[in-house]
């Protein structure tokens, strides 16, 4: 709702200033954005900071730091520490669940304890766990029988989660059993022996008709012969069974689906409430190379562990015993070891810093080194959407858009529906002339989402590829309009002023830009160019230096910036700072075509002609390569020559301007140079 002012007075009110930020790196990532957007760097980096200290895993808060340009190494957010850091979080929250699962085990197990196998009513039920029951079936279906003492006293009735009639009545299936017990290896031999008269009545519900309504006097009758046992339980045999195979590590299977074996995960004897937060899947196997193979993968049903008679009195985890022996820690209701949490929070961290440093790497616009970190990650994370949109964005900057058309439509073939980067594939395509291409994903943008800002930058671009720059500009100004901090937007507005020639306005937008993002460079290099054609070459000269400051490996803004400094007559300047745009990039003819017209100017003729000479190796159907030889042969008096190249110029088809220019030359070639200088 961009009320920032509102947003930063709930996190942080006036009134209570040592208050501590709410949702701890949440809270804080949310007080970085408020004060970037109001302009307040150093808060919003400490803030981000502190997200990033609190929660390691909270990428978001290291990419904002990526883009405002002062990120440290990847290492240092994503290193031993944080593992630490996870590792002690995780230990925590085990320790709260298991001690809010112990209140509620303890809340449940005291209305229990009043309750038997004939008084028991859906009334009760009702009061005591909250549930609507009115099918009988469902209710023999979804729990089975309590375990009955023999000789026939008082027992702990468990409370069922009764599924909804509603989803049945539509189906026509009764639901299974909630509990069952998993046989990846084959058949259990305790398992084999059932007790027929409970899977009769189980059968039969089953099979029955399901009935809406039951009255209440007919229900007690029923709940009396399914709550009563009519043979020995199956938790009786399993229980009885324990003697024998205790020696042997074998795994005692409880009536509530609970595997209890004495030498659990390297023999490490966690609590009865540390096993029942166990959720094992059916068919699958745990994984702990300490494990005995004879544990079963069971289900595990929350409702039935409420009956255990030791859980109100179970130990709670020590974390130093977790810490330290590498025991297990309920996790999420998945018994995980500390080793394993320390190994998975070390996984992902080395991914993390795989992918942080080749981000930060690309905020910084070092595209070649950000290549190499990317090219490090393993190759199922390579080939992601969001990796090679990256690795396009990296071509990009290095004006290598053939490679960046490649990465970007390989990322658009791993994620078809990602808007990531799509706004710079755009231009990519725009700087290839692919007409066809850059319609074709224009279109594509639009049916996938007309709400997003970069289908109407695709749409832009394709009308200013076409030189419609009225149309164009308004589809960029609908982007500005549906995101009004997408930067990008507002400089291709700004460039579509200047075609227009509409330099006021394009300023403003190079302008809404920066106070987006100052580090936009773009823009910067949109204002220079705006006060380069108004010949107000000092303000030129500081805007393109502004963006050599955020992207110093840019050939063009230092072929640019080499252009200001020479109109202003500082030539030495200019000169190196064309050597340095030829090393940056040997294929962008520009710097080399700028030093041969500042040799030029300085009369040092034959060193622009060898210069000039090497360029057309590089851009051999450049016509002002051929024109401005031609210039430097008139000077020599070489007019042979000179009319030769003129004519080389004229047959590139160049553009209206540079066609009266070379004619202008040709007519004036037997003209002295002083005559000319004078006219």
């Amino acid at each position: 709702m961009d009320l920032l002012n509102e947003a930063e007075a709930v996190l942080c009110p006036v009134n209570e200033p040592s208050t501590e930020v709410p949702n701890g790196a949440a809270g804080h990532y949310l007080l970085g954005l408020i004060h970037r957007y109001t302009d307040r760097r150093k808060s919003a980096i400490h803030h981000f900071k502190q997200a990033l200290t609190i929660d390691p895993l909270l990428w978001a808060a290291y990419e904002e730091l990526c883009v405002l340009g002062i990120a440290e190494e990847a290492t240092s957010f994503f290193g031993e520490t944080a593992v630490l850091c996870i590792q002690k979080q995780y230990v925590n929250h085990a320790l709260a669940s298991q001690n809010l699962q112990n209140s509620n085990e303890e809340r449940n197990l005291l209305p229990a304890k009043n309750f038997s196998s004939e008084d028991v009513s859906p009334r009760h039920l009702k009061h005591v766990q909250g549930n609507n029951v009115r099918d009988i079936p469902s209710a023999a279906t979804s729990g089975g029988s309590a375990n009955q003492p023999p000789n026939g006293g008082p027992q702990n009735l468990p409370f069922y989660n009764t599924p909804s009639p509603m989803g049945a009545q539509l189906s026509g299936v009764a639901p299974p059993p909630l509990c069952r017990i998993g046989q990846p290896n084959g058949p259990n031999p305790s398992s084999l022996v059932t007790d027929n008269s409970t899977r009769s009545i189980i059968n039969a519900n089953i099979q029955a008709p399901r009935r809406k309504f039951v009255d209440e006097g007919k229900l007690r009758k029923i709940s009396g012969r399914l709550f009563s046992d009519s043979g020995p339980r199956r938790s009786t045999r399993l229980a009885a069974e324990t003697g024998v195979n205790s020696n042997a590590g074998a795994t005692v299977v409880a009536g509530n689906g609970i595997s209890n074996s004495s030498k659990f995960l390297g023999g490490s004897k966690l609590s009865s409430m540390a096993l029942r937060s166990v959720t094992i899947r059916k068919g699958q196997s745990w994984g702990n190379e300490n494990c005995d193979e004879g544990i079963r993968n069971e289900t595990f049903d929350d409702s039935r562990a409420n009956t255990m008679a030791n859980s109100s009195s179970s130990p709670s985890v020590d974390v130093r015993s977790l810490e330290s022996e590498g025991a297990s820690v309920p996790v999420g209701g998945v018994m995980m070891s500390a080793s394993r949490v320390l190994s998975g929070a070390s996984e992902i961290l080395g991914l993390l810093r795989s992918l942080g440093e080749g981000y930060r790497l690309s905020c910084l616009y070092r595209c070649q080194d950000a290549l190499d970190a990317y090219m490090k990650l393993p190759h199922k994370h390579y080939n992601t959407g969001w990796v090679l949109s990256q690795v396009g964005k990296a071509y990009f900057e290095l004006v290598d858009y053939l490679e960046a058309d490649r990465a970007f439509s390989l990322a658009r073939r791993a994620s078809p529906y990602s808007l990531e980067g799509l706004d710079i594939y755009s231009t990519v395509l725009y700087h290839l002339k692919e007409d066809m291409k850059l319609s074709y994903l224009a279109q594509e943008l639009l049916s996938t989402d007309r709400l997003a800002p970069q289908s109407w930058i695709a749409m832009g671009n394709c009308y200013s590829l076409q030189k419609d720059h009225e149309t164009a500009l308004k589809n960029f100004q609908r982007a500005v309009q549906l995101d009004s901090r997408f930067a990008y937007a507002h400089t291709l507005c700004g460039h579509e002023y200047v075609a227009l020639e509409d330099f006021e306005s394009g300023i403003k937008s190079y302008q809404s830009a920066l106070r987006i993002d100052s580090r936009h460079y773009n823009s910067w290099y949109g204002l220079g160019m705006v006060y380069l054609q108004q010949e107000k070459f000092e303000f030129s000269e500081h805007h393109f230096r502004m963006a050599f400051q955020i992207n110093p490996h840019s050939s063009v803004i230092m072929s640019y910036l080499g252009m200001a400094l020479h109109a202003l007559k500082r030539n030495a300047e200019a000169l190196d700072m064309m050597e340095r745009a030829i090393l940056a990039d040997k294929k962008n003819p520009l710097p080399m075509y700028q030093k041969a017209s500042i040799l030029m100017s300085l009369e040092s003729f034959e060193e622009a002609l060898e210069v000039l000479e090497e360029l057309k190796e590089y851009a051999p159907r450049e016509s002002s390569v051929y024109a401005l030889m031609g210039k430097i042969y008139k000077r020599h008096n070489m007019h042979e020559k000179a009319m030769l190249h003129f004519g080389l110029a004229l047959d590139l088809k160049p553009s209206a301007t540079d066609v009266a220019t070379i004619k202008a030359a040709i007519e004036k070639l037997h003209v002295p140079d002083e005559i000319e200088d004078c006219l």
